[in-house]
């Protein structure tokens, strides 16, 4: 092989590369962290916790590359309809770890689904940011017929253009609790082909189905 051939075909691989991994740096994951309701099964109801919402309740947070779950949570009493002259809510971050311990127990025993959502750098600046703004400011209050953890995530998964995009009411009205969340992601996944991790969770209870 002549000197000046391979010297095209070094510059055609050098592209070649660069090209390669700039698409790779075009797009990113936004995981969806769902911890799932649970109660006691009645042999074990004296060593196993009860927990906030039963097998209809459960978390929810978003997490991008920080390892920090971003989630929504009471700060005060839940009020039973919303007062937004006096929000008991706040925008806190997690471990993973941390994050499902939150309702208690070991959160290495827990059942829990996350979707890797495939996103463009576009996408991920603009969950930064209201990610950054949700954590110096609640944006709404939490109450148990208004804003809580499935509503708040859905709503930030409308803003970067991964849902449809409701007002406030019909967001809380039709994401009341993090299932009707979870029940909505598992058909886009389908659709899209989103990675799914599921764990089942300890024996000793009880668990949400989907």
């Amino acid at each position: 092989m002549n000197f000046k051939k391979s010297k095209w075909i070094i510059v055609i691989l050098f592209f070649s590369i660069s090209i390669v991994d700039g698409n790779a740096q075009d797009s990113t994951y936004l995981k969806v962290h769902f911890l799932y309701g649970s109660k006691p099964k009645f042999k074990y109801r004296k060593t196993e916790s009860r927990w906030f919402g039963g097998k209809l309740g459960g978390h929810v947070g978003l997490e991008c590359d920080s390892g920090e779950l971003l989630n929504f949570l009471p700060d005060g009493g839940v009020h039973i309809f919303s007062k937004e002259q006096d929000r008991n809510s706040i925008f806190v971050t997690h471990s993973e770890q941390r994050f499902y311990q939150i309702l208690g127990g070991n959160g290495k025993s827990v059942k829990k689904t996350i979707f890797y959502i495939p996103i463009s750098l576009n996408q991920k600046h603009l969950f930064d940011s209201i990610k950054n703004a949700y954590l110096s400011e609640s944006p709404y209050d939490y109450a148990f017929f208004g804003m809580r953890c499935g509503s708040s995530t859905y709503e930030i998964l409308a803003q970067i253009g991964l849902l449809e995009q409701y007002g406030l009411k019909k967001t809380r009205r039709r994401i009341f609790y993090p299932r009707r969340l979870r029940k909505r992601l598992f058909q886009k996944a389908k659709m899209n082909h989103w990675t799914i991790v599921k764990t089942e969770g300890s024996y000793k209870r009880r668990w949400e189905k989907d």
